[in-house]
């Protein structure tokens, strides 16, 4: 199995629109999102993200935070944790919170999910996007699950 690992974040005029930009942002704003569980392969792959086919309908787990509020500092936060047997990615988000809290949050959590499996981590990798709302803004991180059927050419 291969991944990839991306983020980004941007305002627009509306929330929607925000969350568009920021998807954008992230490279991943022209294909349609189809959220799912935070399982991985065992032995996953993490790699660049290559240029997707635009509507294609993707895996990923997301997380994603928007704010309309002035000075309010946001956060997304994506942790992957990846082992022999398998792996395991959690998404959070804050608002105003600590970002190091946020992503010290990210990495209990995973680590407790791969714990429980008895799997030991051979490859732990936090990814996250944070901003500072200006008039509407929206971050957004994702593991991205990569197929051929799904890559432009």
């Amino acid at each position: 199995m291969k991944i990839a690992i991306v983020s980004g974040h941007d305002e627009g005029p509306t929330k929607l629109n925000a969350f568009d930009n920021a998807l954008s942002s992230a490279g991943i704003g022209d294909v349609n999102l189809i959220k799912v569980s935070s399982m991985l392969a065992s032995n996953t792959q993490v790699t660049e993200l290559p240029k997707l086919k635009a509507g294609a309908m993707v895996n990923c787990v997301l997380s994603e935070v928007t704010s309309d509020n002035p000075g309010d500092e946001i956060i997304a936060v994506i942790a992957v944790a990846i082992g022999e047997e398998l792996g395991c990615v959690v998404e959070t988000t804050g608002i105003n919170r600590n970002h190091d809290e946020v992503i010290n949050e990210a990495e209990d959590m995973v680590r407790y999910m791969m714990d429980k499996r008895n799997v030991e981590i051979k490859e732990l990798i936090v990814e996250y996007s944070s901003a500072t709302v200006k008039n509407i803004s929206s971050a957004v991180s994702s593991v991205v699950y990569l197929d051929d059927k799904i890559i432009e050419g």
